[in-house]
């Protein structure tokens, strides 16, 4: 089974829940891209990267990201700040680049993810798909 969002469906919702517009598109199989906007010395600039999908291990989903040491700053101090924000607890960094999102940390999450198993998160030129297969009762 699988759930299809479009790419402005997720970016209402971010936008909805974080008061934070990002803007996604199609990045390839399992990536998608992502920009914001970032004041830099009286400046707005946009700052795009691709966020892939490596490997989902039970409700954990593995996330990488490209960019260099500014990218990797930016996206540890967003990081930071979400720890203190509702689901922050959920995000984890790790080296190299990588994100470790923790559904398991999550009451809500568990409590479907005791009902499906998640195959995979991939992506086309519309929308992110999420595929998933219902558990044995």
């Amino acid at each position: 089974m699988e759930i299809r969002l479009t790419y402005q469906e997720i970016s209402d919702l971010i936008e909805q829940k974080a008061g934070r517009s990002l803007p996604l598109m199609y990045g390839g199989p399992h990536t998608v891209r992502v920009s914001y906007d970032v004041n830099v010395l009286f400046k707005t600039a946009s700052v795009g990267l691709d966020l892939t999908v490596d490997q989902i291990v039970g409700s954990d989903i593995y996330l990488s990201y490209n960019g260099g040491a500014g990218i990797d700053f930016m996206i540890r101090q967003a990081i930071g700040m979400a720890k203190n924000r509702p689901g922050g607890e959920l995000i984890e960094p790790l080296s190299d680049n990588r994100i470790l999102l923790c559904l398991s940390k999550s009451q809500q999450a568990n409590t479907l993810f005791n009902h499906i198993e998640l195959r995979d998160i991939r992506f086309d030129e519309q929308y992110a798909i999420i595929e998933f297969v219902p558990k044995a009762l």
